[in-house]
């Protein structure tokens, strides 16, 4: 019995270890399935915010489109000019004022744009500039006529105040707040390349008969806003223009798209419709937007001193004359070939495509402050140097080389700092309901400056010299660095209502802001 016993305990161990292996197996199942379902989910989750990111990029290449169209002008019309002076034989003056009028046209239409996209939405507008920019470059491109071609340049000009106004607000609507500095910055890019195509448009062009190249020029730069078409069945409308619409369920659709983490949809939404009033009946109360414009409160006053005084500044610093106005500086330093003015100018081009790519990475991981003062700074001691150049080097070829470093070198440090942030900051700092409008304002001061300096860049040449033009510009980049230190404060990583609420409570925002030595630290961190 005992030897049974020990059989039937054998039996009943091996049995029972056969019931165990049996369950450890099972175990084994339901834990590999866990982890299989658990790396499902995460593989997707993954898959779904690479799509997010791929289609918030796309809108943000998509709503810059017009961008180009104002840097192709820029570009193109520094070598286009030259050859439209000796067709149509027209003065200096009416060279100054071909130039230098797209710049104050625009104006009207950066006025008209912010109420246009109340209206109509932000993405219709975008399409409307397009249209308007190229019934005015079909214009140019057969003008026979400077007055004609004035016309064109007027409607080309109302076209690109509307897309330079609506895109960054547009951007900076739909973009994530992680990601939005660098989105919001893709107009700027875009500005860049239009004016290295035209750069390198003119330098390809140069080629043909006087008559026909300056044409040719111009008629390219109706392709760009071609694409525009083509976008609109691809971006979605601004969630927060929805809201103000009452679209509540349209705004959360298109939050879901463009926003990688599910959770945060209704808390961003709730803070757009609070911040557009509706939450508490607020918006048929609220004064009406120009009225509250025209008297503000203190902490709309300091939105306003911040957003139109970096938009002045970053024209009146001399941005535009350096660019429009390239080969009238290479040929002040020495160079009088006209193909090789224009391969200079090529050089520019690259130059300050190359950095706003570098601002793009760096704006949402430093911040905007101590951009803006490597940027100011950086640009002040180029314009001091190419003045100094201009005015004692002479014409040898240590002049020319310094002058194309300069100038190279004041569109580098423009491109890492001022020129993407000011339209950045412009788009983050005011209020939804006042967003447009107030954002129309800055850009209409931005126009302004820019028109007022490219028209009297050679009249004031040759009052002052090149060289004393500069040292002017030089100083203006001194004081930019001053108004950066005092107006503006560090944006990054807040959603447009935070910001709001960082302009209520000034002295907050003083104790917070980046220091100098910041932008210190990102030098020796380069």
């Amino acid at each position: 019995m005992g030897l049974v016993g020990v059989q039937e305990n054998g039996k009943g161990e091996m049995a029972l270890s056969l019931g165990n292996k049996s369950k450890y197996k099972r175990m084994d199942s339901e834990l590999s399935d866990d982890f299989d379902d658990e790396a499902s989910n995460h593989y997707n989750e993954l898959e779904r915010k690479k799509s997010i990111r791929k289609y918030v990029l796309a809108c943000a290449i998509f709503a810059s489109l017009n961008n180009v169209l104002l840097g192709y002008d820029v570009g193109v019309m520094s070598g286009a000019i030259i050859f439209i002076q000796e067709d149509l034989k027209i003065s200096e003056v009416q060279e100054e004022v071909l130039v230098g009028i797209l710049s104050i046209i625009s104006l009207l239409g950066s006025l008209a744009g912010g109420r246009t996209s109340d209206i109509i939405g932000r993405k219709w507008t975008i399409a409307f500039a397009a249209v308007i920019f190229q019934i005015g470059a079909a214009i140019m491109t057969f003008a026979p006529s400077f007055q004609i071609l004035m016309i064109g340049r007027v409607l080309a000009g109302v076209g690109i105040g509307f897309g330079v106004m609506i895109a960054p607000v547009y951007i900076a609507e739909i973009s994530p707040t992680v990601d939005r500095g660098s989105l919001t910055s893709f107009p700027e890019i875009f500005i860049n390349l239009g004016i290295l195509l035209g750069y390198v448009s003119n330098y390809a062009f140069s080629g043909l008969s006087v008559h026909i190249n300056w044409r040719v020029m111009l008629a390219v730069g109706i392709l760009p806003s071609v694409f525009i078409g083509f976008a609109l069945f691809i971006i979605p409308e601004s969630p927060r223009w929805l809201v103000m619409q009452n679209r509540v369920e349209d705004a959360r659709s298109v939050l879901l798209k463009t926003n990688e983490n599910e959770k945060d949809v209704d808390e961003r939404l709730s803070e757009i419709v609070a911040a557009a009033g509706m939450s508490n009946g607020e918006k048929n109360e609220e004064k009406a937007v120009w009225r509250e414009l025209r008297s503000p409160s203190p902490p709309l006053r300091r939105m306003l001193i911040t957003g139109f005084g970096i938009q002045c500044f970053q024209q009146i610093t001399g941005i535009d004359a350096t660019v429009y106005y390239s080969p009238e500086i290479f040929r002040e330093a020495g160079i009088e070939n006209n193909s090789k003015l224009l391969a200079a100018t090529v050089a520019v081009g690259v130059t300050k495509t190359a950095f706003i790519l570098i601002a793009t990475f760096l704006v949402d991981r430093v911040g905007r402050k101590p951009l803006l003062y490597v940027s100011t700074i950086g640009m002040m001691v180029c314009l001091l140097t190419l003045s100094l150049t201009l005015g004692f080097l002479g014409h040898g070829q240590l002049g020319i080389a310094l002058a194309v470093l300069c100038v190279c070198g004041n569109v580098a440090f423009f491109s890492v700092g001022m020129g993407p942030i000011c339209w950045i900051l412009t788009s983050e700092i005011f209020p939804l309901r006042l967003r447009a409008q107030a954002s129309a304002l800055g850009a209409v001061g931005n126009r302004v400056c820019s028109g007022l300096v490219a028209m009297s860049f050679l009249s004031l040449s040759r009052t002052i010299t090149v060289g004393g033009t500069f040292l002017l510009f030089a100083l203006l980049s001194a004081l930019s660095v001053l108004f950066a230190y005092k107006c503006v404060p560090e944006t990054k990583g807040k959603s447009l209502e935070q910001i709001e609420l960082l302009f209520d409570n000034h002295n907050e925002w003083q104790g917070s802001e980046v220091e100098m030595g910041d932008s210190e630290h990102l030098v020796q961190k380069a």
